[in-house]
């Protein structure tokens, strides 16, 4: 084979540490062109970003060359700088250690996107926990309570 293909798509979702400065909603579509533009540049495509106050959905492609665990890292390090650059009342903004990434085939790319930008309206009637837990059941993975949620 002459060259690498390559095609996975991700739905990632991390939060906010608890003692974290949280976003505001004015800030929102910035924040979320500013993410796209890291996924961009380090060779993603940006399919559907949003979130609420305390944490973030991005539906994307992984970059060819890089691991989940990179791709993350990125996206967390360079928009935590950049965050804080924007008011003063980001100084102590930080998002969580972990995080969840997600498989999302083709056929699943429109409600994925749908869900991602239903978040406002999602989180009048389900917390955060409630809602991670729920994807976590729905991709059958196993997970300790007493850390899930911790910083």
């Amino acid at each position: 084979m002459g060259s690498s293909l390559v095609k996975i798509d991700v739905h990632l979702i991390f939060h906010i540490k608890k003692a974290s400065s949280r976003l505001k909603h004015d800030d929102f579509e910035r924040i979320w062109l500013y993410i796209g533009g890291i996924i961009r540049n380090i060779g993603g495509v940006v399919i559907q970003i949003g979130g609420v106050s305390d944490h973030i959905h991005i539906l994307s492609s992984l970059p060819k060359i890089m691991s989940i665990a990179d791709f993350v890292r990125t996206i967390k390090i360079d928009s935590t700088k950049w965050i804080k650059t924007i008011d003063d009342k980001y100084q102590s903004f930080a998002w969580q250690n972990g995080y969840g990434a997600f498989s999302v085939s083709p056929t699943n790319i429109p409600k994925v996107m749908e869900y991602i930008k239903k978040q406002p309206e999602h989180h009048r009637i389900k917390t955060f926990e409630e809602e991670y837990r729920t994807i976590l059941d729905a991709y059958g993975i196993v997970y300790d309570e007493r850390y899930i949620f911790n910083d």
